[in-house]
């Protein structure tokens, strides 16, 4: 083998099998939460005072559409997940509500977007923010 190919096989198969890297899934692993006040996507981690907050699943919105007269302003409840040193929680939170879970109490203040009437589709959960502050 000559010593130009031999020199540039070790490159050649960096190469051939970096481009083969199998990526890990993510499930599962902890990512680097939002800074406080950042709208959080479902599943995406936010800071949260001295916790860290994850939209887990949407259980309801029966919020009134906004460009509609309901006599009900309906609910948006949110299961999440919630961490601090030591602990985690599950929990239902619901726009506007505090909750307080080991001496600290949160909030979800924010849900977008709102539902529109005449939209002619739901919400896909893809679209979904949420914004939570400390109390």
């Amino acid at each position: 083998m000559n010593h130009r190919l031999r020199a540039a096989l070790p490159l050649t198969l960096a190469a051939v099998l970096g481009a083969c890297a199998v990526i890990p899934d993510r499930a599962g692993v902890e990512s680097i939460p939002l800074p406080q006040g950042s709208p959080a996507a479902l599943l995406q981690t936010v800071k949260v005072g001295d916790l860290t907050v994850t939209p887990q699943e949407v259980v309801e919105d029966s919020r009134c559409p906004i460009n509609a007269r309901c006599i009900w302003a309906g609910r948006l409840v949110v299961r999440t997940r919630i961490d601090g040193a030591g602990w985690r929680d599950t929990a239902d939170l619901t726009l506007g509500e505090p909750f307080g879970t080991h001496g600290t109490v949160i909030a979800l203040t924010s849900g977008e977007p709102a539902p529109e009437a005449g939209a002619g589709r739901e919400t896909v959960k893809e679209e979904y923010r949420f914004t939570f502050e400390a109390r």
